[in-house]
Parts: C-alpha cells; sequence; structure tokens
C-alpha cells in the first residue's frame, strides 16, 4: 500500500513536490519518489509502504524506452504467476515488486492490463507517446483515488489533501455534503474533486478526462438463477473454493501478516481459513468496550483460540474516541456517523504500534452476501414461501435480536416525495434505501434557513438510481440481488471502504487486506441463490456452511450485529464536551450547512432519548461534528 500523486500541468507545480508527499507520508513511510517529464509539466509522485519487493520495489517505475511511467497504490495478487508469463514474452523485470507488473501489462494489452488485475489496487500509468495519462481502480473501489480538473490542469490523488496541497482550491460541495449514504459514489464533498469510479480506468488528455467501465458485477437474473442445477453442497464448495483461495493469495507478503477479530462470522471465517494454511500462530486484533451490549471480546478470544491464533485484545473508551475524533475526520475526508471510524483508527493504531503491517479484515461479506438488516427485509418481503403472518413474526424477531443498532438499520418506512421517486424507477420501496432516506429526513431540520433551495431538494438516492445501468444489472433481478448491487456502487465505496477500511488503516501505515472483495469471490456470491444468502432471518448462510469447519458455535450460530461503538450514556461521556466545544467553535458559525441553535438543541435533548434510538439521534450530531472539523481543517470555502 502507497501514496500516490499525478499533475497534468500547463507550465509545471509551482513548490517543492515534497509538499504533497508529505501529506501522504502516512500511506507509505517507508520511501518516497517523483518523476518529472524533460519539461516539467508532467509529474508522479509515490510514497511507498513496502510490503513486497522490500529492498528493491522503488517507485515510479520507468519503462526501458524511458516514455511510460507507473505509480501503483495496492497490492496485485497472482503477480508471481503473470510475471512469469510476461517473462516469456519477452519482458524483463528490474525488482521484485508486484507493481512492475502493471508497467509490462500496459506496454502488451494497453487498457486491456485493467482486466488482468487481481487485488485492491489504484495506479497511474504516464504515456508520454501517447499524450496521456490512465488512472485505474481495483473493482469495489478498495483503494482511492481521487481527481480534478482545474483550468484545463488535471489532478490526480489517493487522498483530496494532496489534491488541495496542489493548489486545487477548499470548497464545499453542497449537494455531496447533504447526500449521506446514498450518494452517487463519483460524488464527493468537495466542489470539483471527483472520484474514479469502481471497476473503471480514467483517460486524462488535453485537460479533459474521460471515465470508462472495464468491469462491473454482474448479477444473474432471477430467470437464469432459476434454471440453476447445482445442489446446495455444489453451490457451498464453489463459495468456499472462491474464499479460500482469495484467503491464500492475501497471504504473500515479505512481512507478517496479522488478521482483525470481531465476534461475527465475517473476520472469524477469514482468520480461521488463513490459520489453516500458515504454521504458526496468526496475531488476531480485536476492539473492546466496556458496553457489554457492543463488546465482542469474549466470542472473539474464544475464536481465536478455536482455530490456533494469538488474541490481542484493545479497548477503546469514550474519552479516546472523543480525543480522536477530529484526526479520523482528517484522514477520511468525509462526515462519520458513528464512533466505529474512530474505533476502526485507533485498533489500527495500536496494531501499528505492535510492529504489523499487512491484516486481513472482514469488510465486503455483507455486502456481498445479504448480511445487514436491511438487506434481510428486502429478502424477507420477496419471499414467495412465506404468508403474512410467518413474515410479520421473523422480521419481529430480528427487531428484537438488533437492539444495539435498530434504531439504524431498521427504522420506519420514510414517505417522502424521493422514495416514491425510487419507487417508480425499481417498481418497489427497498428497506436498503430507506435507510438513507431516513439518514436524510432525520437530520433536515438542522439545516440552516438560508441553504438554497435547489440543495435542500436535491434527491441524492434518485441522483445515485439515475447514474446507474439499472436496465442491465437490475431489472430482472431478485430485489436483494438488486439492493446488494446498487449499494456496492453508493455506502460500500463512500464510507465502508472508507472510514472502517483503507483511510482509517492506511492513517496508521496499515495495509488491509479483503478477501470478500477479491472479484472472483464477488462472481461466486453473485451465483449463490438468494435463499442461500439469506434463509428466513438467518443471514449469509452460504458463508455459515463453506466454513463451518473452522467457526465456534457461538459464531455460526449467531445473528448479524453490525459494528457499531456505543451511544453516549450520560452528561459525563467524554463525547458530550467533545460535541459542546466543537459546536461553539469559529469554524462552527463559518460552516454553511448546519444551524448551530437547532443543533444546540438537539444536543441538550440527546439524553432525553432511549439508548436503542440515541444511536441514530447521534448519528445525525456526528453528522454535523465532521462538518464543523472538515471546515477548520479543510479551510473550507
Amino acid at each position: 500500500m502507497c501514496g500516490i500523486f499525478a499533475a497534468m500541468t500547463r507550465d509545471g507545480l509551482p513548490g517543492d513536490r515534497c509538499d504533497q508527499l508529505k501529506l501522504l507520508e502516512h500511506r507509505g513511510p517507508d520511501g518516497t519518489g517523483t518523476w518529472t517529464s524533460r519539461d516539467g509539466k508532467w509529474t508522479l509522485g509515490h510514497t511507498r509502504l513496502s510490503i513486497i519487493g522490500l529492498r528493491n520495489g522503488s517507485q515510479p517505475m520507468t519503462s526501458p524506452d524511458g516514455a511510460v511511467h507507473v505509480v501503483v497504490n495496492g497490492e496485485f495478487y497472482g503477480y508471481r504467476e503473470i510475471r512469469e508469463r510476461l517473462r516469456s514474452s519477452g519482458y524483463r523485470f528490474s525488482t521484485d515488486s508486484d507493481s512492475e507488473i502493471a508497467l509490462h501489462l500496459y506496454d502488451q494489452r494497453g487498457m486491456q492490463a485493467a482486466t488482468q488485475l487481481r487485488g485492491e489496487f489504484a495506479v497511474v500509468i504516464a504515456d508520454e507517446r501517447q499524450r496521456a495519462m490512465f488512472a485505474i481502480r481495483d473493482r469495489f473501489g478498495v483503494k482511492p483515488l481521487y481527481y480534478t480538473v482545474v483550468n484545463g490542469e488535471v489532478f490526480f490523488a489517493s487522498e483530496i489533501k494532496a489534491l488541495l496541497a496542489l493548489g486545487v482550491p477548499a470548497a464545499w460541495d453542497l449537494e455531496g455534503a447533504i447526500g449521506g449514504m446514498g450518494r452517487s459514489h463519483e460524488i464527493t464533498e468537495f466542489a470539483g474533486i471527483s472520484t474514479v469510479p469502481p471497476g473503471c480506468y480514467a483517460i486524462a488528455r488535453d485537460g479533459q478526462v474521460r471515465i470508462h467501465p472495464y468491469w462491473d458485477w454482474k448479477m444473474p437474473t432471477a430467470e437464469q438463477m432459476a434454471v440453476d442445477t447445482r445442489n446446495e453442497a455444489e453451490v457451498v464448495a464453489e463459495f468456499r473454493e472462491a474464499l479460500r483461495d482469495a484467503v491464500r493469495q492475501r497471504l504473500v507478503a515479505d512481512v507478517e501478516v496479522a488478521s482483525y477479530l470481531s465476534g461475527g462470522i465475517d473476520s472469524c471465517a477469514v482468520l480461521g481459513l488463513a490459520q489453516q494454511e500458515m504454521d504458526r500462530p496468526i496475531r488476531a486484533f480485536t476492539l473492546t468496550f466496556d458496553n457489554a451490549l457492543y463488546d465482542e471480546a469474549s466470542i472473539a478470544e474464544a475464536q481465536a483460540k478455536h482455530v490456533g491464533a494469538t488474541f490481542h485484545p484493545i479497548p477503546i473508551t469514550g474519552r479516546e474516541i472523543a480525543e480522536s475524533f477530529a484526526d479520523a475526520v482528517w484522514h477520511s475526508e468525509t462526515q462519520m456517523f458513528n464512533g466505529h471510524g474512530v474505533a476502526k483508527f485507533l485498533l489500527s493504531r495500536a496494531v501499528r504500534n505492535a510492529g504489523i503491517k499487512v491484516v486481513f479484515t472482514g469488510e465486503g461479506s455483507d455486502e456481498m452476501l445479504g448480511g445487514y438488516p436491511y438487506f434481510r427485509v428486502d429478502a424477507l418481503n420477496n419471499d414467495p414461501s412465506l404468508r403474512l403472518g410467518q413474515r410479520s413474526a421473523l422480521l419481529d424477531e430480528m427487531l428484537g435480536a438488533n437492539a444495539a443498532t435498530r434504531a439504524l438499520m431498521m427504522p420506519e418506512q420514510v414517505d417522502s416525495a424521493e422514495m416514491r421517486a425510487v419507487q417508480r424507477r425499481l417498481g418497489w420501496l427497498p428497506a436498503t434505501l430507506n435507510v438513507a432516506a431516513n439518514q436524510a429526513k432525520s437530520v433536515a431540520p438542522l439545516f440552516r434557513d438560508d441553504l438554497p433551495a435547489s440543495v435542500r431538494e436535491f434527491q441524492p438516492l434518485v441522483s445515485a438510481l439515475d447514474r446507474l445501468p439499472l436496465s442491465q444489472r437490475i431489472a430482472g433481478r431478485d430485489r436483494l440481488n438488486q439492493m446488494l448491487y446498487v449499494n456496492a456502487k453508493t455506502v460500500m465505496p463512500n464510507f465502508i471502504l472508507n472510514f472502517l477500511a483503507d483511510r482509517m488503516e492506511m492513517a496508521h501505515s496499515i495495509e488491509g487486506r479483503v478477501p470478500f472483495l477479491d472479484h472472483h469471490v464477488a462472481d461466486a456470491a453473485a451465483r449463490v441463490p438468494v435463499s442461500m444468502k439469506v434463509k428466513g432471518i438467518r443471514e449469509k448462510h452460504v458463508l455459515r456452511e463453506a466454513t463451518k469447519d473452522v467457526l465456534i458455535p457461538e459464531v455460526y450460530d449467531r445473528q448479524k450485529h453490525p459494528f457499531s461503538t456505543p451511544p453516549t450514556r450520560d452528561a459525563n461521556d467524554p463525547m458530550i464536551e467533545f460535541y459542546r466545544d466543537t459546536f461553539a467553535s469559529q469554524a462552527a458559525k463559518d460552516q454553511p450547512i448546519y444551524d448551530m441553535a437547532k443543533v444546540s438543541t438537539a444536543l441538550d435533548k440527546l439524553l432525553d432519548y432511549p439508548p436503542d434510538q440515541r444511536i441514530a439521534v447521534e448519528g445525525n450530531l456526528q453528522r454535523v461534528a465532521s462538518v464543523v472539523v472538515m471546515q477548520e481543517l479543510f479551510d473550507m470555502a
């Protein structure tokens, strides 16, 4: 994992390239490098976290003829086999790094090289012969990659802060800022700054950027699934082999590979499969809280012992979350609605202090297999085998089993113009999108009265759907699969893979490896029948069966408990002090979105809510606090 930036300017970059590299140093503290074209107009920059080819993998890398230059952030799996094929075709390698295959694949196949790359990556290629730069992002957007065009000059970077250091102005995109979880992934909260979408590459030439897809997640239609002749055992075996191979590939490193571990099936399954491949115990790190409803230490410890890993608890306090909130927002560059992102930030810091550079993580399983409660609601509502009474009983059971997060994950149905527009586009009302709609509805009363009407009336869910190929990827699919696809294009890259993954890990130079988002696993997951993704209210049935041999019974039988931090408990909670100080700051007065008098009133009422509802109400306050922090740290206009 590394940090990268690229610039295509008319007159060259002002100042020292070290300014931009310094802001990406947390992504790669083991070395830096730059390349600048002979005329000084093009620049590539790289900060390195050395994982493979420790002694000779410096970047940028340059082709033998000196015309093509590349910087890579991430890991390519199966690179050894690709390297041997390229060698047999006459290519010579000067490093042991996996990154070098990108340089030679591009020479051999042009932009078709993107389809040959497997893993979590962002790549920028500067081709002086073509007078163009090519930027490639991995299939699900595990690795970040931003770009902007300013006065005909094009800039790419791993993080927005590096773009700002390159001279891009920092200003709010108000539609992006209020868009919340459901906004289209191309949009950020910074005006004029976009993401290269997952599974796409960008071509920058003559001051313009064009986006082209090279891969998309293809869900079979309901008709195609109806003629699937595999039995359950065959489906389970196929999924297990895909996941096992993804885990095995991600054990390749020249440094120790550890694992994050919760009490949920996702990280437990990954740890169990990884430990089967190892002849030494894997170090497993677990967040712990002093609130029993949110603490999973006992289950995680039992799971680690069961598979032969070593258990390392990392206790997190409310004081630490309050003190680190601003740092986490600085690294995520987006709003947060729970302290779980800050907790992941603190976990990664502890793991780095333990001397670890690489960890397995369980992100992506819920998004592949329908793990979250709202996915299960959509699956239940579309199950023709259930009578109305059965469906209602199962929904009540699920609601009762999710006391920690039901206010966030299973809110009441929102009746709004936006949700009616969603229904017209899809032909039904998804519980999955209702979560984002409910968040938008609950935070809207805190908006400033002078927020432009065009912003108030913006419909981020509709905008996101209108940017997706609904007729190609949604029509004719089971409803659960429709929402898995939509979620993969919105919530997952916007938030899950940001402040619960890459940005919190890389804040402390930790490379997170995500087996569930290997595209071979994703293809296998797409072929899993809906009834084996969600069976009744039992989520991820196929994963339970595929990894049963490495799971303790408590994990195998446990219902999904989404990762979150405990809500504020009382008036002495450190987060209350953090909110009051943040909301009284000059930045709070300067930010253009929220009315701080309304926000202060909401804060005064926070503790009046019961704990199972307080987590959702506090989520709004954390969104406001994030905006204030961004206003100050990024000097937003």
